[in-house]
């Protein structure tokens, strides 16, 4: 069980995230770079040297094939991978900042009801008579301050 709460811990870190987009990103664009180098810049090196090659492109250059529409299409699928990672991040952040935001909300109300003593500001437990920070005595048993 303490091992699914670490792990829960490690995947719930920004960083993790951070990796990962990384990843997924990197993964599309070398798409992008594998298509330009098979379908645009090695044709071009094809028909400067004079090599042989299939013409059934959508630009024929004499002895050669240059397959933009490849390219292209390795473009628009980098776009929408980086669109969804891009969405899912922001979501992502977005509960994190909602989690923080209701985290932080519990601790103010948590300190908030905490009484204190009139004296030397310290808190003190609920139902306390003395101050155990100072000694002072109360009137009254402790209670919780109302905001």
């Amino acid at each position: 069980m303490k091992l699914l709460e670490e792990f829960k811990e490690f995947i719930n870190k920004g960083n993790v995230m951070d990796m990962a987009v990384g990843v997924i990103i990197g993964g599309a664009f070398t798409s992008i770079v594998s298509s330009l180098t098979d379908d645009i810049i090695n044709p071009m090196i094809t028909a400067i040297t004079g090599g042989g090659t299939d013409m059934s492109g959508s630009l024929v250059v004499p002895g050669t094939d240059i397959d933009f529409g490849s390219f292209i299409s390795a473009i628009i699928n980098f776009l929408i991978v980086a669109a969804v990672v891009f969405a899912i991040v922001k979501a992502m952040n977005k509960f994190q900042e909602a989690s923080a935001a209701l985290l932080k909300k519990e601790t103010e109300e948590a300190e908030a009801a905490a009484p204190t003593c009139p004296f030397c500001l310290e808190e003190v437990k609920e139902g306390a008579t003395r101050c155990p920070h100072c000694g002072a005595a109360f009137d009254e048993p402790a209670a919780p301050k109302v905001a």
